[in-house]
This record gives C-alpha cells, structure tokens and sequence, in this order.
C-alpha cells in the first residue's frame, strides 16, 4: 500500500517541512510509509514499548509517560501556583536551579523563552559556582532537581548551598524554606529531603531526564522564576492529537527525516536556533545525542550560532541543517520543491511552533527516529562510564591524595599541553598541536570541543566552535561546556559512531571551593570528570588533545588566537 508523502505539515500550532534533496530521498519516504504501515503513531499514542524490538522493550515499559504530559502534568499546576506564593511571600525572588542535563536544560529555555530570571547552576568550576553562592543569598531560594539524588554535580550543589545558607546564620527552619526539591517518589533524596523539612515535588517515574520538560523537572523551577507554565502545557495539548494520527502528524514526518538521514549517513544534524527559542538547540542537542548515539549509530546534534554560522553554509554530504524557531516568521523555510544544494545556507528541515508544542514534537520524532536507526533511544549505557571513571579517580584522590593526570608532553606560554605521541609528534606549539588535531579528523567525522571552564567568566570560549569549523571546511565541530555535555553529547561520543576527535580544555582556577562533608574540592572534582571521560576516550583508541590553562585568561586569548590562524589548515 502507498502512502502518500507531505513535504510540509502543520497541525497543532506547529509546522515541519523538509526541503531539497530529503523531499527526493526514496528512503526517507520510505520510512514514513513504514511507519504508518506499522501503525507507528497510534502505538505511540498508546505508549507500546514493543515499537523499538524486544531488548527496548523493559526500558520503554517504564519510560513512556512523556507521552500523556500535556494532560497529566496539569495536576501540578495548583502546587506550583501555591509554591510560588509561598516563596514570594519569603521574599526569595532569586531562583537557583541546582540540575544536570534533562533537570537543568529544559528549565533554562523556558525562562530564556519566557523572559524571565533562572540562574542554573550545572557546573563543577568552583569560580563559576562561587560567584552563584554570593549572589543575593538572602533572597535566594534553590530547586534541586534529581531523579535519584545520587547525580555527583546535584548532590555537592545541595551541599554547597546548604553550607552557604548556614554560612549566613540562617537557621535549620530557614535553609528549609530556601530549598525546594524535585526528585522521583521513593528515591534516596526525597528521603532526605522530607527528613530536612524541605518541600518535596515528586515527579513522573515514567519519564526518563531528557524526555522531561513538561514534568516537574521543567515546570517547578520555570514557574518559580515566573513563567507561565500553563501556557507551555495549552501548547503541547494542541499539538497531542496531531501524533496519533497517520495524516497531517508534523512528529512522524520530522522523526522519518532524521531517521531516515542518519540510516543513510547523513548523521550529524546541524541545529540553527530560530527567533522567539533562544537556548532551544542546547535542549535538543542532548535529547538527540543522548537519545539516539549507541551501538555505534546515532545522530550528533551540532549546535550553531545562526543561519549563517560555520557548519551551515559549506557544510558535508554527512550533515543535514534544521532551522528551529517559534513562529512561520522566525525562519527561512523554503518550497518543498527548493533545492537546497543550490543555496548553501538553505535548511533541509524546518520547524516552528510554539516552545510547549517543540518540545513534545522533538521527543516524539527523536522516539521515531530511534526506531529506524535501530537503537533504544531510553537507555544511555555510555553515561555510567564516565561517571565510574570519576569515583574512581575520587577514591584514587582520596587514598594517595592527588589526581593521576600524567606529564605534559610541552608547555607553551601558559598552556600546558597532553596528547598521545602519535597525534603530537614533534608539536611544539598550541596551533601546532591544533593543527595535528584537524589532521585526525576523518572523513565524515567530527570535532568536539568539550571545555572544563567556567561558563560565565570564559565566556569567549564558545568562539572556538566557529572559528575551527572555518579550519575543518566540511566537517563538524561541536562545543559543549563540561560537565553538562556529558549528560548529553558525552554518551555520543562513546557510544555513537567512532569518528570523532576531541579537544579537552581545563584550567587551573582563581580559587577552590570544598564540597560540604565530601573529602574533595569542586576543582578535584571537575578535574577527576575531565580524567575520567579522557579515559573513556582514549580507551577507543580516539585522537584526544588536552590544552590545560595556566594562566586562564591569558591562555584562553591566545588559543583563540591560534584558532583564528588555522582557518583552512585541514
């Protein structure tokens, strides 16, 4: 039986439209035919965790709740209205998310969205973490969000800003009334949390981290800092029925084009932020990434600075552009029939919509394209690796009192520099070793630039993304700020596709910070987590460059400096 295959779908407030060369791919309307022949969408829509093969199927059992948000969360909406009086009246106007991953990202681009304050704190670096202690602290009131609790980054937030509230003479009552806690019923940390008289909001079990934005996870800390979260619940309601059908279902189209793309090597899917959604790529890059990269496959999320930026305009037979913004107006989305070779910056595929409604759109097409890559997009077994490799190296710490970093092969100027012999050679410069760096970038690879700084000061360093993609040409360059990527791209790089190269930048910091009741600092343990995913790394045999910086500013300027002089160098 044929099916027929729109090019472009709107339903629900959203519209999904694929351009150029993947409206002509034979396989990408194959897969959408294929889906509905297997009744895809209504599964779906019924949550069947047997639509990704029998090894899926325990994990999906209890990680399909995301499907039935739009309804099921408007429970919370008369506690979060209740809470967030409650805070108000406190006078804590300062909200703090304490979060990793799917707890901290989705957060961030409601209050981006929405225009409202959020401070996330998803970090290790003591300088960027300190100045967040010292901000408005009597004002402040702080959202932990974990599923279990025992996430490492969470865990040493709580304790930091327990200890900070103690330090400014707040009493046990006090720090209780500044501490709101979003976890899963049962887990060790609703435990705790209840024991501490802080308030507790349970959250859906059912509901892996990357899949929820419209859980507690997203809701609590958005509607505390003020936005309208029944708003983004009316979004994707409208846009719910739309994924059940076989017609007009703007999900099964997106999710059969990357599917589609990444099954035939067209792999890295390159995100270009739209008006009216700022901070919406870094959402979807781990949702995909940590999704869909295992068993070798996957698709890699590159996330850039606009329609115009490096890895758009020239980019490789390998990657595909989506352009992402709120409304028809916010993108450029050309006719179907356009072909999208003859205009380098053209989208293959571009969506708008709402922020509630995206935000379910991509966790249903990232599920849909799950299962034609043939993967399990619940599970992320890459995750835990980094995660032992750190305790590891904590215990390692613990017992000897330092933290096996090896020699540096050169130092030059304020950065020290290490690196495998084979990669290195006789370098003896940063832009040397950068240059041996893109040289060990296949064919159809890519580059990520995974940076242990502190986000808020070092804030030029998301410029090396940019101006190494210019050096690459064609192939692709991700930045993700440590540790939050290895909640997100991390499980990519070991699980996905072993093309990669990468660029491990750490420094030294202005001055440490102790983890409350834990026997290391937060620079020991940013530097055991950027350790143990070298590790990880090296074990695959992958080319890794490690520049770490003396002298952070100082060092920071000059490799962008030497960046700027690669351009072309591959």
């Amino acid at each position: 039986m044929q099916h027929a295959f729109d090019e472009r779908v709107a339903a629900g407030g959203v519209e999904v439209t694929v351009t150029g060369d993947l409206v002509r791919a034979a396989a990408v309307h194959d897969a959408v035919a294929t889906s509905i022949t297997d009744k895809v969408p209504a599964r779906l829509a019924a949550s069947d965790p047997t639509l990704w093969g029998p090894d899926a199927e325990s994990e999906a059992a209890v990680r399909l709740g995301w499907v039935g948000l739009p309804a099921s969360s408007r429970a919370l909406l008369p506690q979060l209205a209740e809470l967030r009086e409650q805070v108000r009246a406190e006078g804590l106007d300062h909200v703090v998310l304490a979060g990793m991953g799917g707890s901290s990202l989705a957060p961030e681009v409601v209050a981006a969205v929405h225009g409202v304050p959020l401070t996330v704190v998803d970090t290790t670096d003591a300088d960027q973490l300190r100045r967040a202690l010292r901000e408005r602290t009597e004002r402040t009131v702080v959202v932990v969000a974990s599923k279990s609790g025992g996430t490492i980054e969470t865990d040493s937030h709580r304790r930091a800003f327990e200890q900070a509230f103690r330090d400014a003479g707040l009493t046990p009552s006090q720090i209780a009334a500044r501490i709101v806690v979003v976890t899963d019923p049962g887990s060790p940390l609703e435990k705790s949390a209840r024991e501490a008289g802080y308030t507790v909001v349970l959250a859906d079990p059912n509901v892996g981290g990357r899949y929820s934005a419209l859980t507690a996870f997203g809701l609590v800390p958005s509607a505390l800092a003020g936005a309208d979260v029944a708003r983004l619940l009316d979004e994707a309601a409208a846009l719910a029925p739309a994924l059940g059908g076989a017609t007009d279902n703007p999900g099964l189209l997106l999710g059969a084009a990357l599917g589609a793309a990444a099954a035939s090597g067209r792999d890295k899917l390159v995100l270009s932020d739209g008006a009216g959604l700022p901070g919406f790529g870094d959402w979807a890059e781990q949702l995909i990434a940590e999704s869909t990269g295992k068993q070798g496959r996957g698709i890699l999320p590159v996330v850039v600075e606009g329609p115009d930026a490096p890895g758009i305009a020239g980019r490789g037979r390998d990657a595909v552009v989506a352009a992402v913004g709120a409304g028809s107006g916010d993108i450029t989305a050309p006719s179907a029939a356009a072909d999208s070779s003859a205009a380098p910056g053209t989208p293959d595929i571009a969506v708008t919509g709402p922020l509630g409604a995206q935000f379910l759109l991509w966790e249903y097409a990232t599920a849909v394209a799950g299962r034609i890559i043939g993967i399990d997009p619940f599970d992320q077994p890459n995750v835990q690796e980094s995660k032992d490799n750190t305790a590891k190296l904590l215990d390692t710490l613990a017992a000897e009192g330092t933290l096996p970093q090896g020699t540096a092969a050169f130092v030059d100027g304020g950065t020290a520099v290490y690196g495998d012999a084979d990669l290195l050679g006789d370098t003896a410069t940063v832009q040397d070793a950068l240059r041996a760096l893109l040289a060990a970038v296949p064919e159809r690879g890519y580059l990520a630039v995974m940076a242990y700084l502190d986000r808020g000061g070092d804030t030029g360093a998301p410029d090396l993304r940019p101006l190494l993609a210019r050096a690459l040409g064609d192939r692709q360059v991700t930045f993700g700020w440590a540790p939050r990527f290895l909640h997100s791209t991390g499980q990519f790089h070991k699980g996905g596709p072993q093309v990669g190269a990468f660029l491990q930048i750490t420094s030294e910091v202005t001055g440490d910070l102790p983890v409350a009741g834990r026997p290391y600092t937060f620079a020991q343990l940013q530097k055991a987590q950027a350790l143990g995913d070298l590790r990880a790394l090296t074990a695959r045999g992958r080319p890794v460059l490690r520049l770490h910086l003396l002298d952070p500013a100082e060092a920071l300027a000059g490799l962008l400096s030497d960046a700027r002089a690669l351009e072309g160098a591959a």
